[in-house]
């Protein structure tokens, strides 16, 4: 089955992990981003699956829908035959509706599109005895505390509750129902600075430091970077500027829908753009490997929101390097060592070179029982692109998106523009 995910072996905290739950029906995992969470309680919860009972027996509630969709993946990847469905809002409430009416084994939602399913009666709340809270922290901030706690208690068969998150400064509500609960801590003394992780400082001029994040993003080339800004709208004016500074670059926050936001991340992903401007949203739950650079261009409000940040990057093996720009006015922060390298910028910009791929959206997707291989197959036959022409594809519910050699893509738009994919006429344009 760890042979599907390409895993030799479980790590430590997983092996602990799952360990407790054989012999407890409360546990609370702390563990680092990037840690492999997500398997320390999947794992567990098939060994609880019944086949032969075809009602819903586990629920694993999010704070995001970007999360239920990697944990979904990853249930998918172990390829057993239980039903898996994800419920989140920013899409039709009527396709999940569809979905529940043959209820899964295992249901993966974020609290508010869960409160409003268990209310319409589409969930039968009744059967289900397992509960994972994954990123809890997260899930019981202000806005998701009321509908967390109506979701827990609308479940009356509840046996076991596995609670994970990343950071222990959080306090944990009665209404959780968690009685002495075994705790697995696996934060202390490691997740602050992984091995891999350099840490260091850019001094801006001005206060405004834009200027100075174009000419850091220069001076790093063009390496899979990740741009942290503190507000929505930072992360649009910063996008903007650095788009006016002909950096490829895409954003990405709460407010976009939710193609938008698969659109921005598909780009991340795939290449078409090395740099994701975004707000701590991304900080967690997000499946995109390989990133060398995070540049926090706003000060991280505290030391665990600068912990989870730099989670994206130096994980497993991999290295990769924080970096703080700083004002004339901001300090360097406590939690930052004195001896944090600082970076001289050359007075010259050189401008990183531009990706070589491009996204083309295909507006098809598993609900019209398209797959890759559909779709490698029609961009081989249709738009006469070789193996090597075509990228990563990422087919979602009802669109898709497939990275195409940019100097190949207007020639492949023209050959495409009036084909039909699994015999039928859909929308093919690049992803906006």
């Amino acid at each position: 089955m760890l042979s599907r995910l390409n895993i030799d072996a479980l790590n430590e905290m997983q092996t602990a992990a799952i360990a407790a739950n054989e012999q407890h029906n409360n546990v609370v995992l702390l563990s680092a981003t990037g840690s492999g969470k997500t398997l320390a309680f999947l794992l567990p919860i098939l060994d609880l699956l019944d086949p032969e009972n075809k009602k819903t027996q586990a629920l694993i509630i999010v704070p995001s829908r970007e999360l239920a969709m990697q944990i979904e993946k990853v249930f998918k990847s172990l390829g057993t035959w239980y039903k898996v469905t994800c419920c989140y809002g920013g899409h039709l409430r009527e396709t999940e509706e569809n979905n529940l009416q043959q209820p899964p084994a295992l249901l993966i939602g974020t609290p508010g599109r869960l409160a409003d399913h268990i209310r319409r009666g589409n969930i039968t709340a009744d059967t289900i005895e397992t509960l994972v809270l994954d990123e809890f922290d997260k899930s019981l901030e202000s806005g998701f505390h009321e509908e967390v706690a109506f979701v827990i208690n609308s479940l009356p068969a509840l046996k076991k509750r596995i609670l994970t998150s990343a950071t222990e400064a959080v306090e944990i509500p009665d209404f959780i129902g968690l009685k002495d609960p075994v705790k697995l801590n696996f934060l202390s003394g490691t997740e602050e600075v992984p091995e891999g992780l350099a840490i260091k400082i850019v001094q801006s001029d001005e206060k405004d430091k834009l200027e100075t994040l174009f000419k850091l993003i220069c001076y790093l080339g063009n390496r899979s970077t990740v741009v942290f800004c503190n507000h929505r709208e930072s992360v649009e004016r910063t996008s903007e500027y650095l788009t006016q500074q002909t950096i490829t670059n895409v954003f990405y926050h709460g407010a976009m829908e939710q193609q938008e936001r698969d659109s921005a991340l598909c780009k991340f992903r795939n290449g078409t753009s090395n740099i994701l401007v975004t707000t701590d949203l991304a900080s967690r739950g997000l499946d995109i490997p390989n990133i060398r650079y995070i540049i926090h261009f706003h000060l991280p409000q505290t030391e665990e929101i600068f912990i989870h940040r730099n989670g994206r990057t130096a994980r497993m093996d991999a290295s990769g390097t924080a970096i703080l720009i700083l004002s004339p006015e901001e300090k360097r922060p406590p939690y930052i060592a004195r001896d944090a390298e600082k970076i001289a910028l050359p007075e010259i910009n050189i401008l990183p070179e531009k990706p070589k791929w491009s996204t083309l959206f295909i507006a098809a997707g598993k609900k019209d029982k398209v797959n890759k291989i559909d779709i490698v197959g029609f961009l081989g036959n249709k738009a006469n692109l070789k193996k090597e022409d075509i990228g990563l594809i990422e087919v979602k519910d009802f669109f898709s998106f497939a990275a195409v050699r940019k100097v190949k893509m207007g020639e492949a738009l023209r050959l495409i523009k009036d084909q039909k994919i699994k015999n039928k006429k859909v929308k093919i344009d690049i992803a906006k």
